[in-house]
C-alpha cells in the first residue's frame, strides 16, 4: 500500500468519525419538550417549560434542589394587588398533581385541575409570607418537575 492510499484511508476514517460525532451531537440536542405552565395576569401571560423534568419520572432531592437554584433566570410578569393571577398547566402536569410554591414554600394544596386563580394581593402580603416587590412562584409536580416565574409588584 502506498503512502497516498494510506493517507486517503485515514482521511476517510476521520471524516466518517466526524460525521458520526456530528450526528450524535445533533440528536442529543433534540430533547423532548416538557409540558408547559402558564401564568396570566389581565391580558399578559408568560409560559415556561420545566426547569427540570425527567419525562414524568421521579427526581431525587438533589436534582430538585439544583433545579430550584435555576429559578433566578425565569420569565417575569407584573401583578397589581387588585389583579387576578391565573395559573394554567398542561394536562400532563395536572394528572400528576401540582402545587404552587412561593419563594420555595408551599402556598396551595395539591390540585389535579389544569387551571387555578389566586388574587394578586396574596403574592405581596406579609400575612402569607410573600411581602416584597418580587416573588418567585413555582409550580411543582410532586417530585417530577418544577416550573418557575417571577411575579413583580406593579
Amino acid at each position: 500500500m502506498t503512502t497516498l492510499q494510506s493517507a486517503l484511508r485515514r482521511r476517510r476514517a476521520v471524516a466518517a468519525a466526524g460525521a458520526v460525532s456530528a450526528g450524535l451531537l445533533v440528536l442529543s440536542a433534540c430533547d423532548k419538550p416538557t409540558p408547559v405552565a402558564t401564568v396570566t395576569v389581565g391580558r399578559s401571560s408568560v409560559s415556561s417549560e420545566a426547569l427540570c423534568y425527567n419525562d414524568g419520572k421521579k427526581l431525587d432531592a438533589k436534582s430538585l434542589a439544583e433545579c430550584a437554584k435555576k429559578a433566578g433566570d425565569v420569565e417575569t410578569i407584573k401583578v397589581d394587588t387588585d389583579d387576578t393571577v391565573r395559573f394554567g398547566v398542561d394536562p400532563k402536569i395536572a394528572d400528576g398533581g401540582w402545587t404552587i410554591l412561593v419563594n420555595g414554600r408551599q402556598f396551595t394544596d395539591t390540585s389535579k385541575k389544569t387551571y387555578r386563580t389566586i388574587p394578586g394581593s396574596a403574592f405581596f402580603n406579609a400575612q402569607y409570607g410573600t411581602q416584597g416587590t418580587t416573588n418567585t412562584v413555582s409550580i411543582q409536580q410532586g417530585e417530577k418537575g418544577l416550573w418557575s416565574f417571577k411575579l413583580k409588584k406593579a
